[in-house]
């Protein structure tokens, strides 16, 4: 529990570690500085040290003069359990030396947090509480602790590379074995156990340099396989690009000598931001045109950021304990949101972001996972690295440059680390940082870390002709976001919401009024604007200003309207989504079998945007064309819900779009065609070419009939022939749609043959077949699963076939429950190897609560066979299940 906090009795202010890698076997030994916390403790006080899966060896108690006393097991020496280890003998002296040894097993370790064996690789994921799998440990973020010297030795065949935080002071052979070889590092900066990182093992590489605005040179590399090495160039571009932007942009610098980058097949996460040596997985690393995607380069540019902009926001000041894990999430997913948004479309990023705030993290806030950002209790920590922490937090932060503006926001970010560079801080002291930079009173902006849920806000207006006014009259629903949850776990208060407001003419799309911020910090408040000559239409929550939902009662008309003229380019996307929503749920009200015709005014607004010529970014009419997903739906939709219903209903009018506009859609697409031979260009220019071009292939291919299959095979054969998989993924995922036809059967060997071995697209060739919309999903899925190149250890080809089955919507919520039963068995069985993936596949039940009784009666079924498992869950799975069961 948050409020439990109490800091340690000891605090470590230096470790050595000694690392002897083994075939087999792995020695790990540590000697650990010791003071005592004399703020919580007394000499003599025990020194609590956590550990897991640990064989222990040595425990020895080192005095000022160097010499040793063994210690023994028992209340004089210490004491072990499954948990830990608990030193009582440790003296009275207030600074002591703890020096221990143990064996671990890095070749067994299938959940992959600690230190374990991937492909050519020993190496580690401490975060959040893996360091205590590798060594005993005040395994905690607000224990921040020098690393003096970090030893590791290695077979020099096997692990010809060594690598750890900091800069190498030492390297060469061992005297004992010449087969064997080490290195030592040193990082000068104090950091937490969950930063600490070693690799060893047959890499290959590309290096560079980076001058940084002081002048020093930065010595710079990306490791991956060997066979990868020709995947790395976008990486490196992208990690100079962002220690550039944040030296422009916060006047941050890099700090150490040397910052490595490292590819790994097996991750159960991203990325992961160790100082000096970050571990990521191969789809956040590799690129090459013809195996990733312009989707895949760009997420690989903001998460390069994103662990880069890690080391001052997150590395040199850190959480006090886990319940601030958006302290350093939310704020860095924010500055790597910003980063992408300069280096490529801001308005395009800002859409992006929000398409997954709303499709992800509203369903989360509206299920029984809901949590506020900062939450108050958890069982299993890995738990709570969730959209919530991340997007939502994100967002908070975003909310403060909304309010204090992009000057005031960096004199509250100049103002933090001036205080806290160095420390474990909390929430509390950022959001202390805002306020004293800017002179602003932001006690009522804590509700944003207190409250669980999505606030709702109500909006309605009325016109004053004879005065030439407006008035605006906001009022926040209080609690209603949370009235799904137990008493217990709501809090009921007003929110200070920024809702920005702009105002269009009502004929011409003449802005009247631009960007206002308009402060809601009372239940109720009307805002008035006066000098109007005509009734604008209000233009409202521009750029998303706020993480809430809105009701307002544009009529289709003025929504029609909002998507030609608003000059603000996120809500000219919302207009198009809200008027495509009101389509899907007009069907889906209908009497099953109804005929459905797309409206004219519909139909005209989206052939503006399809013909749009003076729009220059391609991807903002790509976006504003593609309908709402269901799970964004869903949330705006009063239970119960047939998810299957509402997923024929928008592909109803989805294939109306395209009967209608069939003619525009088949000219832009051949405007857009690539010239034969033309070369792939990886820039948002040609990324929106080949987005709204495959956009209109999409929607050519809702008729799956014989010129449909034709243009995909086609496109298919024309992308693989130019090496562009942006293309060819796009083809594969509709031929894939109409699996007995031989175009289909031909791409499905085609695209596997071309990938040869490589994994990231074989990922993509599991992955676009088993969320294939098909009638026969679930037995394909079984037969992908069978494929000798299947497995579960692997976590992205596991995801690429049970977590994206689990979103495939008319397979996994079919009536006879085989989808849910097959799920239930998958996460039972991957809980035994990886908690941390299977926790994740157990949140595919969460949305039970708003379906239909007899899919809730199916789910309460298979939540009944986990729950009833108890103790042979891990924490991690028993945590999610119990939460979603409880409700059930």
């Amino acid at each position: 529990f948050r409020k439990d906090y109490r800091q340690p009795n000891y605090w470590i202010k230096e470790v050595q570690l000694d690392v002897r890698i083994f075939d087999g076997e792995t020695k790990v030994e540590a000697v650990l500085s010791c003071e005592l916390n004399t703020s919580v403790a007394s000499p003599g006080a025990e020194l609590v040290l956590d550990g897991e899966d640990l064989k222990l060896e040595v425990v020895e108690l080192i005095s000022a003069d160097g010499s040793a006393k063994a210690l023994v097991e028992g209340k004089d020496g210490y004491e072990l359990s499954s948990e830990g280890m608990v030193v009582r003998g440790v003296g009275s002296n207030a600074t002591f030396k703890l020096r221990t040894r143990v064996a671990i097993e890095p070749e067994k370790n299938t959940q992959l947090s600690g230190l374990y064996f991937s492909g050519c690789m020993y190496c580690t994921q401490m975060e959040a509480e893996g360091f205590r799998r590798f060594t005993y440990f005040p395994d905690r973020p607000d224990v921040m602790a020098k690393y003096t010297s970090v030893r590791i030795e290695a077979d020099k065949k096997q692990c010809p590379v060594l690598l750890g935080n900091g800069n190498e002071i030492d390297q060469g052979t061992c005297t004992d074995d010449p087969s064997r070889h080490f290195a030592v590092f040193q990082d000068p900066f104090a950091k937490p156990s969950y930063l600490f990182a070693v690799v060893a093992g047959k890499l290959g590489g590309i290096q560079d340099t980076f001058t940084t605005a002081s002048g020093r040179t930065v010595k710079l590399a990306v490791f991956s396989e060997p066979e990868n090495v020709d995947q790395l160039d976008h990486a490196m571009v992208s990690l100079k690009k962002s220690m550039k932007w944040d030296e422009d942009r916060f006047g941050l610098e890099y700090d150490l000598d040397v910052y490595n980058i490292v590819a790994v097949n097996d991750f159960n996460m991203g990325a992961m931001e160790n100082k000096g040596l970050n571990v990521f997985n191969t789809a956040l690393t590799l690129a090459r045109p013809d195996t990733a995607t312009d989707g895949d380069y760009e997420r690989i540019e903001g998460v390069i950021g994103h662990e880069y902009f890690h080391n001052w926001t997150g590395n040199r000041v850190t959480c006090r304990d886990w319940f601030q894990l958006t302290l350093k999430e939310g704020l860095t997913v924010f500055r790597d949101q910003e980063f992408s948004g300069d280096m490529g479309s801001p308005a395009v990023k800002r859409i992006e972001e929000v398409r997954i705030l709303t499709a992800g993290q509203f369903r989360e806030d509206g299920g029984p996972m809901a949590h506020p950002i900062r939450p108050e209790s958890y069982i299993a920590m890995d738990n709570f690295y969730t959209s919530t922490v991340y997007c939502k937090g994100a967002e908070v932060i975003r909310m403060y440059q909304t309010l204090l503006g992009r000057d005031g926001f960096r004199k509250g970010m100049d103002l933090y680390f001036q205080r806290h560079d160095g420390s474990a801080v909390s929430c509390d002291e950022f959001r202390a940082a805002m306020a004293d930079a800017n002179s602003r009173d932001l006690s009522q902006f804590e509700e944003w870390y207190l409250q669980p849920g999505t606030p709702q806000v109500e909006v309605r207006s009325s016109w004053d002709a004879s005065k030439g006014t407006l008035s605006l009259t906001i009022k926040q629903k209080v609690g209603a976001g949370q009235a799904h949850l137990p008493e217990d776990r709501r809090r009921n208060k007003a929110m200070l919401i920024p809702v920005v407001v702009g105002l269009l003419e009502r004929g011409t799309g003449k802005e009247v009024m631009p960007s206002k911020v308009l402060e809601l910090t009372t239940e109720e408040q009307t805002f008035t604007f006066e000098g109007l000559s005509t009734e604008p239409v209000p233009s409202l929550l521009r750029d998303f200003s706020a993480p809430v939902k809105v009701d307002y009662p544009y009529s289709d008309e003025d929504l029609a309207f909002l998507a030609a003229f608003d000059t603000d380019s996120f809500n000219r996307w919302e207009a198009a989504q809200q008027l495509g929503a009101k389509e899907i749920k007009k069907v889906y009200a209908a009497a099953p079998g109804s005929a459905y015709q797309l409206p004219a005014g519909y139909a005209d607004a989206l052939r503006r945007i399809l013909t749009d010529k003076e729009t220059s970014d391609l991807s903002l009419l790509s976006y504003a064309l593609v309908l709402p997903a269901e799970s964004a739906l869903m949330e705006t939709m009063t239970p119960p819900i047939n998810p299957v219903h509402l997923h024929e209903a928008r592909g109803a009018v989805r294939k109306a779009i395209a009967t209608a506009l069939k003619d525009d859609l088949t000219k832009r697409y051949q405007e857009l065609s690539p010239a034969a031979g033309e070369p792939v260009v990886i820039d948002g220019v040609n990324a929106g070419k080949r987005r709204l071009r495959n956009l209109c292939l999409g929607y050519l291919s809702a008729f799956q009939d014989a010129d449909s299959v034709a243009l995909n095979a086609a496109q298919f054969k024309e992308a693989r022939a130019r090496g562009c998989m942006t293309d060819k993924l796009a083809a594969f995922g509709n031929l894939v749609e109409m699996p007995d036809t031989p175009e289909s059967k031909q791409a499905i060997g085609a695209f596997f043959e071309d990938a040869k071995g490589d994994a990231l697209v074989v990922n993509k060739w599991f992955g676009m077949q088993a969320g294939a919309d098909v009638p026969d999903g679930l037995a394909r899925v079984q037969r992908l699963m069978e494929h000798p190149d299947f497995t579960l250890k692997n976590p992205n080809r596991l995801r690429s076939v049970v977590s994206v089955f689990g979103g495939n919507v008319a397979n996994f919520h079919k009536i006879d429950g085989t989808g849910y039963a097959f799920m239930t068995k998958m996460v039972l069985e991957v809980d035994k190897l990886n908690p941390q993936v299977a926790s994740r596949m157990a949140l595919t039940f969460s949305t039970w609560a708003k379906l239909d009784p007899a899919r809730q009666a199916l789910i309460k079924e298979q939540l009944a066979v986990l729950n009833s498992k108890g103790g042979e869950l891990s924490k991690d799975t028993f945590e999610v299940v119990s939460r979603v069961y409880k409700v059930a």
